[in-house]
């Protein structure tokens, strides 16, 4: 069986695609948005257009990035995108999000289904660039949303669930089956809303060092902290900090992540 969609084009694994094609999941998607002219509004992965065309109708323009050259041409010559789209042919985990805000003069509002493969490290890149953007409303594999959502104490908290949480405040939008896609996935997946904090809950003075903590416990989640952060922190420390040495990685909150990272900076 091949995966020629109903479009005429052949979905590409290496780029992870699958084509929205349920009406009402697309008009769902796009009332959430809630596209409006004065926006700066960018869709990663674009695809065969079903978020492009309904979300563009409603604006003058729309930024749209696209690592495939087949469907980049395609949107050239859609006669429903009437020369309101930049199309900027490559890849997002590599694109630079602070020169596209200056140069549309306004805070970016970010949308996509996003290609299964590149969607937790897309939006580790998109969070650097958190202070120039409004909102994001990502198409994700379900068990991702269920990830970024997660608290303390459940096998889903992780390292996403940390960073994004210092990050953005996150809402679920609405779930959405297998069935919604061409070729269809063998999962399930979830509309998210991320909304970058303006003035974030916990303060960290230096986010790699975050980061760093986050990777160093998670990567040995089984571990108690004492082991798995020894490197960083003595047992003393950690007391000292309030924060017992027989915890795992999944056990801490965010807020105690934060005070670990400033800690460990000073």
């Amino acid at each position: 069986m091949n995966n020629r969609v109903h479009q005429g084009h052949f979905a590409r694994k290496r780029f992870g695609q699958n084509f929205l094609h349920d009406d009402y999941i697309i008009e769902s998607i796009v009332s959430a948005i809630q596209p409006t002219k004065d926006q700066a509004l960018v869709e990663i992965g674009p695809g065969l257009a079903a978020l492009t065309i309904p979300v563009s109708e409603q604006l003058d323009h729309l930024t749209v990035i696209e690592i495939d050259r087949d469907l980049a041409e395609r949107l050239k010559q859609n006669p429903l995108l009437n020369n309101k789209l930049t199309i900027i042919e490559q890849d997002a985990l590599t694109f630079d999000f602070y020169k596209l805000a200056d140069e549309l003069g306004k805070p970016l509002r970010v949308f996509g289904n996003l290609p299964y493969n590149i969607s937790t490290p897309l939006m580790f890149h998109l969070f650097e660039y958190a202070n120039k953007i409004v909102d994001m409303h990502f198409m994700l594999q379900k068990e991702v949303v269920t990830r970024l959502v997660a608290a303390p104490n459940s096998k889903d908290y992780g390292r996403l669930s940390v960073m994004a949480q210092y990050y953005c405040q996150i809402i679920p939008v609405l779930e959405v089956p297998p069935t919604s896609f061409k070729p269809a996935p063998k999962v399930d997946s979830a509309v998210v809303k991320l909304i970058p904090y303006q003035e974030k809950p916990y303060k960290v003075s230096d986010v790699k060092v975050l980061s760093r903590i986050t990777t160093e416990a998670f990567n040995q989640r089984r571990k108690t902290i004492r082991n798995s952060l020894s490197n960083m922190f003595t047992v003393e420390q950690l007391v000292a900090l309030d924060i017992a040495p027989s915890l795992r990685a999944e056990n801490l909150t965010v807020e105690q992540y934060c005070i670990l990272a400033n800690s460990w900076k000073e």
